[in-house]
């Protein structure tokens, strides 16, 4: 097992670890309000200090730990389970005319990066989590199509999938258990990799105030918060800063190293 995926397990179970535990555990609760104790540095009462507001940091973090998760894990689950199956069949009729539909509305949705969708259906429906779901989801769609259908077409023509038409099997049957099984770890690990996307882009849309909404704690809006006290509380800033750098490091790293353990070419070329 290569070390980047011991780190990267380690740094992401740590932050799942905080996630999970805020369900029945914080130090304080994540919305009270204490005014007299507001902007406090780290110290032994509160480990990562307060905010504007006097909420504790830490409590505020665990919270937005299984925000940022929730949106991330649905939005990458919503990309998987269009996208893989458009992919398939995109591959098992290639060339035809419902391939290059499914391509050209993949182009489409590219063209529209995940910000502006969510501006649209903010714009329809309001802001919120459950539309930053949809918008980051909708996102994933065509990079999961498009990775499918590109693994698949180099299978269709092996000796395998061959035989499996001689047998008797139909498109359907083949893509989903000899196609489907033979592209799973490269799909595993571009997972991984929209999950921290993900994470990525719960912040930036919460920075801007299309994410989770008061009094949800989120690690974006948490950032967008303290823009204009980095002078003189430095900590409202970094704190939710390096959670989000960790979360995403950690990640890649098991991305990364998923990819390495579950390609024994890549492992083999590397030893």
């Amino acid at each position: 097992m290569s070390r980047n995926l011991i780190l990267g397990t380690a740094l992401s179970s740590i932050v799942v670890l905080a996630a999970v535990v805020s369900f029945l555990w914080t130090p304080y609760d994540h919305a009270a309000l204490d005014i007299p104790n507001k902007l406090k540095p780290p110290n032994a009462t509160h480990w990562l200090g307060t905010d504007h507001f006097g909420r504790d940091m830490l409590s505020m973090i665990m919270v937005g730990a299984r925000t940022s998760i929730a949106v991330a894990l649905v939005a990458v689950g919503i990309g998987m389970a269009a996208g893989i199956p458009l992919g398939l069949t995109a591959a098992a009729r290639k060339g035809s005319w419902l391939d290059e539909l499914i391509m050209r509305g993949n182009d489409l949705v590219f063209a529209f990066p995940s910000l502006v969708i969510a501006i649209l259906i903010t714009a329809i429906f309001g802001a919120g989590a459950i539309n930053a779901i949809i918008a980051i989801g909708i996102f994933n769609i065509p990079v999961f199509a498009r990775i499918t259908r590109g693994a698949a077409l180099s299978l269709w023509e092996r000796e395998f999938i061959m035989a499996a038409r001689v047998a008797g099997k139909g498109t359907a049957r083949i893509s989903a258990e000899h196609i489907l099984p033979n592209i799973a770890n490269l799909l595993i690990v571009q997972g991984t990799i929209q999950f921290s996307l993900g994470i990525l882009a719960e912040a930036g849309l919460s920075y801007v105030g299309l994410g989770a909404q008061p009094p949800t704690p989120s690690w974006g809006r948490m950032l967008a918060d303290a823009q204009t006290m980095v002078s003189f509380a430095p900590h409202l800033a970094l704190i939710p800063g390096c959670a989000i750098i960790l979360t995403v490091l950690g990640l890649n790293l098991m991305g990364d190293g998923l990819r390495d353990w579950l390609d024994p070419r890549i492992r083999v070329a590397r030893t």
